[in-house]
């Protein structure tokens, strides 16, 4: 397996979120498999919480992605930000947790529902779906209206959670949810067994993805 490792950065700067990032992708370390790094972008807002929270991060991002010192790069923010120019400059392969986490969903499922952050957010996800061509099998997108300081609160953020989730499951009709927000994976299991349904958390999804390329670059075959 290669030396340099899998980067999964963090886009804002909230050390929270990167602490959830590395709490979710501790399971996807194994003996002989490449490092997996999670980074903080110190210079990010503090929550990508608007459109022009993403393009603020689009040329930091960018700029260091483009020094080239990893296997493959995760972007860590739902929204994607930067993403295909990070793709444009970058000499390994970039995922981002968005687009990983729904594709990832639709092998899971029929009808896609989506928990995100606040509503002002849905409307950037609905933009990014159709980008995908995936809009009719989104069954719903709800949100929490946390913002991505108050997700620290796990006994607040769990009953928002699992309230949405199912009115997902019971009003939208989704067979699989999508935890739309990085660091949220300490949720998944639990909110699965709650739903009795496949729940994705994008970062590990686009880790996975990352691991799949990886190993492939370096077979014989």
């Amino acid at each position: 397996m290669p030396a340099q490792p899998i980067v999964v950065v963090n886009p804002n700067s909230n050390p929270e979120v990167t602490a959830g990032l590395e709490r979710g992708v501790a399971p996807l370390r194994f003996a002989g498999g490449p490092a997996i790094v999670c980074e903080t972008l110190e210079s990010g807002p503090f929550g990508i919480e608007s459109q022009t929270d993403v393009e603020a991060v689009t040329r930091p991002l960018a700029a260091r992605i483009a020094k080239g010192d990893a296997a493959a790069w995760v972007i860590a923010c739902y929204s994607d930000p930067g993403l295909a120019v990070c793709r444009e400059l970058a000499d390994a392969p970039v995922f981002g947790i968005g687009e990983s986490g729904l594709l990832a969903a639709l092998q899971r499922g029929d009808h896609v529902g989506v928990v995100a952050v606040s509503r002002r957010a849905i409307t950037r996800h609905r933009r990014q779906q159709r980008m995908l061509g995936i809009e009719r099998r989104v069954a719903g997108e709800r949100a929490l209206e946390l913002t991505v300081g108050e997700l620290a609160d796990e006994t607040a953020t769990w009953r928002r959670l699992a309230d949405v989730a199912h009115k997902l499951k019971e009003e939208d009709g989704c067979d699989v949810v999508v935890l739309g927000c990085a660091g949220m994976a300490r949720y998944r299991r639990r909110l699965a067994r709650e739903l009795g349904l496949a729940v994705i958390d994008p970062a590990q999804a686009a880790v996975i993805s990352a691991l799949g390329a990886v190993a492939l670059a370096e077979a014989e075959v």
